[in-house]
C-alpha cells in the first residue's frame, strides 16, 4: 500500500485535488524533456494553505515536492519521484497592477501571453517572451530564469522579478524583496528559516577571496543569458558585498533556482513600456552556417529588437506542416540559414532610416545572397514559423530525433562564430551534423544532436556529447544554460562550469533554505545522472502492435503517440485562437490535453503486459473528451493525430469490452434516419414532443437539454430523381459529382438541394451517383471495420470517375474529409483513395477555384447588403481552409463577411448529444461562438458549414445558423 493511506487523509485536507491513480502519474511522468520518472501522485493546490499542508506531509513522510506550471521544460525539471503539484489550475489570478511604479502582481500560473494581453491598454508588458509564450505560465518563467527573442532589449526574468511571496520548507511564509544591507543584517540575526538563509548567503559569500572565486568561474557577465545554478554571480554585486548602490534582493537567486529553494505564490514584476508601433523584420538568407554566425556582430550594432536564426533542418520541417504553408512564403531559395533581424522605432520615416542602414551594412558585407523586408502581419509569420521550430523537430519521422541537452549553451557575441566552429568540428567527430536555431542575437544558437535514445549506444553518445559540450563551453567562458535551466540533463555539470568550491557553496545553500531537500530533489544540486530516466528503457524489445488504421506513415502507432514530445501547444487558451485542444479549454485539466493523451497511449502500449495493450480504462478515461477536431493533426507542430489514435484506441478496447446500444445507434444512424424517413412526421412527433423525447433521451443516454435532430420530409436522392430531368445539358462548364453524405441526404436536404440549385444556376453539370455513407458516424465510434467497409466501397465507386476533370465535391467537411483522411488509412486501394483524394474539395473550396479560373464572377449574384458572421468547421480548419467560405460568402460585392474566432463548437457529432459530455460540449461553444452570435445583430446572417455547428448554435444561443451555400444560392441573380 505504501503511502496510498496517508494520500487518502492527505486529500480529505486538501481544498484542491490530489490523485495517485495510473492514468494521471503516467501523464505527468514527464514533460517537454527526453526524461520519465512516475511521480507518486499529483495535486492541485487551491490556495496557499494547501501548499502548507503539502509541505508538512513531504517533510513529515520524506515526500518530494516537485513544482509545476505549464510543463513544458525542456531539461526534466517538472519530472520526479514525490507529489507533483501544479498550479496552473488555481494560480492563475492577475492580482495588482501598479501603473505609477509600472509594476504588475501575479499568481505563478498566470499565463505569459494573457499577462500581456491584459497589461496592453495600460501600454505596458512583460518582455521575456519564449515561444511557448501562449501556454507558459509565470512561475515557471520565474523558475527557469526564461528570456526568449526579446531579452537582447528587455533583458531576462531575473531582471522583471521585484518581489516574491513564498512558502519555506518549514512551512513558514517569506517576503522576498529588495532590502538595504542594514535590513540584511538584520536578517541574519532573526531566529527563523528565513533568518538562516540570509546567515548562510553572508558567511558564504562575504570573503573577497570567494568572490573573487565566483567572478573567476561563472560564466562571462557581458553574457545576459545564464542559468548555470543558483545566480550567486549576481548577488556579489549588491551593496551587502560590494561598494555599489545596487540593492540585495533575494529575488535574484530564485529566478532560475527551478523551485528547489521555496514555493513561490505570488510575484511582482517590473514592466517595460510597449515597444515603438513601427516595425520592419529583413530576413537575411545564407548559405552557410559559418556566414550567417559572422553577420551577427555586425547586425547587432543596430539597436535589433529581435535577432533570430532557423537552420535548414528547421525550414524543412515546417515544408509539410499545413499551418506554417503560408508562414514559409517570405523565403527565397533553399538558405542554409536565415537571420531575421527586427528594427522598431515609433515612425514609418524612421523605420524606414534603420532598415535602409542595417540593408547597406548586409549587402557589404557579402555575406548574405538574399535579404527580404517583412512588414505587418508579415512579421507575425515569421516569428510563428521560428517560435514553431521546437515542436516541429518531432516531426523527424522515426526514432533519431533532434535531442535537447546541448540546446541551451550561450557565449559572449564575439566569441559566438568561433565557439559554433569549434562545436562543428567537435560534432563532426561524433559524425553528428546539429540543428541550429534561435537566438543568435543573445549569443545562444539552440543546437541539437540527432540521437535515437532508444539505443544504448546514442544513450552514451549522449552523455558522450554532452560532457564535451559542456568542456567547450567552459574553454570560452560561457553558460551551458542560458534560458532552458539546469534541470536533469546540465545539472550534473554544473560543478564543472563554475566549480567545485562555487558548486559547494550552492549546496550549502540548498541545505539553508530545504534541509530536508524535499524541494525537487536532483535539480542543480545533488543531481541526478543525466543518462538515466529517459523516456525509453535503451535496447527494449518494441512491443508488436496491429492497427485496423494504417499508421505507416510514422512507422505504426507507438510512433504517432511518441511524435509528441511535450511541448505543450495544446494548453493554449481560446484568446490565441485556433482550435487545439477544446476540451482542455473547457476543463483546464492536463488530463484532457492532446499531450495527456498522446503520453498516456505511449506509456500504456509500451509498458502494458495485456495481450491487448488497448484494453485499459485509464485510456477510456484519458479519451473521453477527445472531441476529434483534428486540430492537434495541423495545429501542433509535430502534427500528432490524436483524433486517429482515438478511433484505434475506441476499435481495440471495444474489441474487449463490447459496444454498448448508445454506441450503436450513434454509429448507425444513417440506418436509423433511412427508416425513420420512410414516416417522417411521425419519427419527428416523437423527436420533438416533451414526453416521447424525454423517454428517448432518458433511454439512451442523451442530454435532456439537447434537442433532436428532424428528419427531412424527403430525402436528397429523392429529390434528386427529379432534379435529373431539370439539371444542365449541352455547353456546360465542368462535370462535377455531389457527394450525397449522410447527414445532408435525410437531415439537411434543403442545403442539398440549394446546392444542387446553385451549381446548376452557375452552370455546372452535377451528378449524384448511389455513393455509400461516408462513415464518419462509425470512425467517432471506434467501429473501424464498417467504417472500413464503407471507405472500400466509396473508393471503389468513385475511382473511374474522379479525376482533375470531373472532381468529387462535398456539402459536409465532416464527411468529405473521409476522402483526404480516414480513407487513405482504411482503403485497401490505396492508389486509387491517394487519387481519389487529390481530386475531392468541399464545396466552398470547389467555388473559390472556380473563382480564380475567372468561371463563377460576383457579377451572378445580388447587389443587395448583407452582413454574415461566419463559423467554420473543424475538419475544414484542420485539412482545408475557412478563406475558401470566406471568399464565397464574398462574392455578393456587398455582403460584409467576419470569420468568428472561433475552435470548435462543442457539439462534435455525437459528442454534445451525450448527457455526461453536454456540460463541456456547451462550455466550450460558450468560450467564444456563443458570445459572438449573441452580440450579432438580429439583421446579421449567421453561416456555419457543418450539421453539428449549426445545431450547436441554436441549442446555444436560439439563432438559426445557414450553410454558405444556401446564402450564395439565395443571392444567385436567376437568369
Amino acid at each position: 500500500m505504501g503511502l496510498t493511506p496517508h494520500f487518502q487523509i492527505l486529500r480529505e485536507k486538501l481544498s484542491g485535488e490530489l490523485y495517485y491513480d495510473d492514468l494521471i502519474k503516467s501523464i505527468y511522468a514527464t514533460d517537454a524533456s527526453v526524461y520519465r520518472i512516475l511521480p507518486l501522485a499529483v495535486a492541485y493546490p487551491k490556495n496557499k494553505e494547501d501548499l502548507k499542508r503539502l509541505i508538512t506531509f513531504a517533510k513529515t513522510n520524506k515526500t518530494p515536492l516537485i513544482p509545476r506550471t505549464a510543463g513544458t521544460s525542456l531539461a526534466g525539471q517538472c519530472v520526479g519521484k514525490g507529489i507533483v503539484v501544479d498550479v496552473s489550475k488555481y494560480f492563475t489570478k492577475i492580482l495588482d497592477i501598479n501603473e505609477k511604479e509600472q509594476t504588475v502582481t501575479v499568481q505563478p500560473g498566470v499565463v505569459r501571453d494573457k499577462l500581456n494581453n491584459y497589461l496592453k491598454p495600460f501600454g505596458l508588458f512583460f518582455g521575456p517572451n519564449t515561444s511557448t509564450s501562449n501556454r507558459c505560465m509565470i512561475g515557471g518563467m520565474v523558475g527557469n530564469n526564461s528570456s526568449g527573442t526579446t531579452s537582447i532589449q528587455y533583458g531576462v526574468t531575473r531582471d522583471k522579478v521585484v518581489e516574491l511571496q513564498t512558502v519555506l520548507s518549514d512551512g513558514s511564509n517569506a517576503v522576498f524583496r529588495e532590502v538595504s544591507s542594514e535590513e540584511f543584517i538584520r536578517k541574519t540575526k532573526e531566529n527563523t528559516l528565513e533568518g538562516q538563509v540570509y546567515k548562510t548567503i553572508y558567511s558564504e559569500l562575504v570573503s573577497e577571496t570567494v568572490q573573487k572565486e565566483i567572478k573567476n568561474n561563472f560564466p562571462k557577465p557581458e553574457i545576459h543569458r545564464r542559468n548555470t545554478g543558483y545566480a550567486i554571480d549576481e548577488l556579489i554585486k549588491s551593496d551587502v558585498f560590494t561598494d555599489t548602490s545596487d540593492k540585495f534582493n533575494m529575488c535574484k537567486l530564485l529566478a532560475g533556482s527551478e523551485g528547489t529553494l521555496a514555493f513561490t505564490t505570488q510575484i511582482t514584476l517590473k514592466l517595460d513600456k510597449l515597444p515603438p508601433s513601427e516595425g520592419v523584420m529583413v530576413a537575411a538568407h545564407f548559405d552557410s552556417i559559418e556566414k550567417c554566425l559572422k553577420a551577427v556582430e555586425p547586425v547587432m550594432k543596430h539597436n535589433l529588437y529581435t535577432c533570430e536564426m532557423m537552420d535548414k533542418t528547421i525550414l524543412d520541417c515546417t515544408k509539410h506542416n499545413k499551418t506554417q504553408q503560408e508562414n514559409r512564403r517570405f523565403i527565397q531559395g533553399d538558405p542554409k540559414a536565415i537571420l531575421m533581424c527586427e528594427v522598431r522605432t515609433d515612425t514609418k520615416n524612421d523605420v524606414d532610416l534603420l532598415v535602409n542602414n542595417l540593408l547597406e551594412d548586409i549587402k557589404v558585407s557579402g555575406l548574405s545572397y538574399a535579404f527580404p523586408v517583412l512588414k505587418g502581419t508579415d512579421i507575425e509569420k515569421a516569428n510563428n514559423l521560428r517560435s514553431a521550430g521546437l515542436g516541429l523537430l518531432g516531426n523527424i519521422i522515426g526514432d533519431k530525433k533532434g535531442v535537447a541537452c546541448i540546446e541551451d549553451t550561450a557565449v559572449a557575441l564575439p566569441d559566438l562564430a568561433n565557439y559554433i566552429m569549434d562545436f562543428e568540428k567537435l560534432m563532426a567527430g561524433y559524425n553528428q551534423e546539429a540543428i541550429y536555431y534561435a537566438h543568435a542575437g543573445a549569443g545562444e544558437i539552440h543546437l541539437r544532436p540527432i540521437l535515437n535514445l532508444k539505443k544504448q549506444a546514442d544513450v552514451e553518445l549522449f552523455r558522450k556529447i554532452t560532457t564535451d559540450v559542456a568542456r567547450l563551453v567552459k574553454r570560452y567562458k560561457g553558460s551551458m544554460s542560458g534560458e532552458h535551466g539546469d534541470g536533469i540533463v546540465r545539472s550534473e555539470f554544473i560543478s564543472m562550469m563554475i566549480g567545485d568550491e562555487n558548486y559547494n557553496i550552492l549546496k550549502q545553500i540548498k541545505k539553508a533554505f530545504d534541509p530536508d531537500a524535499i524541494f525537487n530533489p536532483g535539480k542543480i544540486t545533488d543531481a541526478f545522472p543525466m543518462d538515466v530516466s529517459l523516456r525509453y528503457v535503451p535496447d527494449r524489445a518494441e512491443p508488436d502492435i496491429e492497427t485496423l488504421l494504417d499508421f505507416s506513415k510514422s512507422q505504426g502507432i507507438l510512433r504517432e503517440a511518441e511524435k509528441c514530445n511535450g511541448s505543450g501547444d495544446c494548453r493554449k487558451l481560446p484568446e490565441f485562437g485556433g482550435t487545439m485542444c477544446p476540451s482542455y479549454r473547457a476543463t483546464g485539466n492536463e488530463k484532457d490535453t492532446t499531450r495527456a493523451r498522446a503520453n498516456a497511449l505511449r506509456e500504456f502500449l509500451t509498458n502494458s503486459d495485456k495481450a491487448n495493450k488497448f484494453n485499459h480504462k485509464e485510456l477510456k478515461t484519458v479519451f473521453d473528451l477527445c472531441l476529434s477536431c483534428k486540430a492537434c493533426a495541423s495545429e501542433c507542430p509535430s502534427s500528432v493525430d490524436v483524433a486517429s489514435l482515438k478511433a484505434e484506441f475506441q476499435y481495440q478496447y471495444q474489441k474487449e469490452n463490447g459496444v454498448s446500444l448508445r454506441t450503436k445507434l450513434f454509429a448507425y444512424n444513417n440506418s436509423l434516419n433511412t427508416l425513420g424517413s420512410k414516416f417522417p412526421k411521425l419519427t419527428n412527433f416523437v423527436f420533438s414532443k416533451g414526453v416521447t423525447s424525454a423517454i428517448l433521451k432518458k433511454s439512451f443516454g442523451i442530454a435532456k437539454e439537447r434537442s433532436l435532430p428532424l428528419i427531412s420530409k424527403r430525402s436528397l436522392n429523392a429529390y434528386y430523381e427529379d432534379f435529373k430531368v431539370i439539371r444542365n445539358r449541352g455547353n456546360y462548364i465542368k462535370k462535377v459529382y455531389l457527394f450525397n453524405d449522410e447527414f445532408t441526404n435525410h437531415l439537411d436536404t434543403q442545403i442539398g438541394i440549394d446546392a444542387l440549385e446553385l451549381l446548376k444556376g452557375l452552370n455546372y453539370f452535377v451528378e449524384i451517383i448511389d455513393n455509400a455513407e461516408s462513415g464518419r458516424a462509425f470512425l467517432s465510434k471506434g467501429l473501424l471495420k464498417q467504417a472500413k467497409t464503407l471507405a472500400n466501397k466509396n473508393v471503389e465507386i468513385f475511382k473511374d470517375k474522379i479525376s482533375e476533370d470531373t472532381p468529387l465535391i462535398g456539402i459536409e467537411p465532416s464527411a468529405i474529409f473521409t476522402f483526404k483522411d480516414e480513407y487513405l488509412k482504411l482503403a485497401e486501394d490505396n492508389v486509387s483513395a491517394e487519387k481519389i483524394a487529390k481530386s475531392t474539395f468541399l464545396i466552398e473550396e470547389f467555388i473559390q477555384q472556380e473563382i480564380a479560373l475567372g468561371h463563377i464572377t460576383s457579377e451572378q449574384f445580388t447587389l443587395q447588403e448583407k452582413t454574415i458572421k461566419f463559423h467554420g468547421h473543424c475538419h475544414q480548419k484542420a485539412m482545408g481552409n475557412q478563406l475558401s467560405s470566406f471568399n464565397v460568402l464574398n462574392l455578393p460585392k456587398n455582403y460584409k463577411v467576419t470569420i468568428i474566432p472561433s475552435g470548435c463548437c462543442g457539439m462534435a457529432g455525437s459528442f454534445g448529444y451525450e448527457k455526461e459530455h453536454y456540460e463541456v460540449s456547451m462550455q466550450v461553444g460558450k468560450q467564444t461562438l456563443f458570445p459572438a452570435v449573441k452580440k450579432a445583430l438580429e439583421t446579421t446572417i449567421i453561416a456555419a458549414n457543418g450539421t453539428s455547428c449549426r445545431h450547436q448554435i441554436k441549442d446555444g444561443t436560439q439563432r438559426d445558423a445557414k450553410h454558405p451555400i444556401t446564402i450564395l444560392k439565395e443571392a444567385l441573380i436567376r437568369v
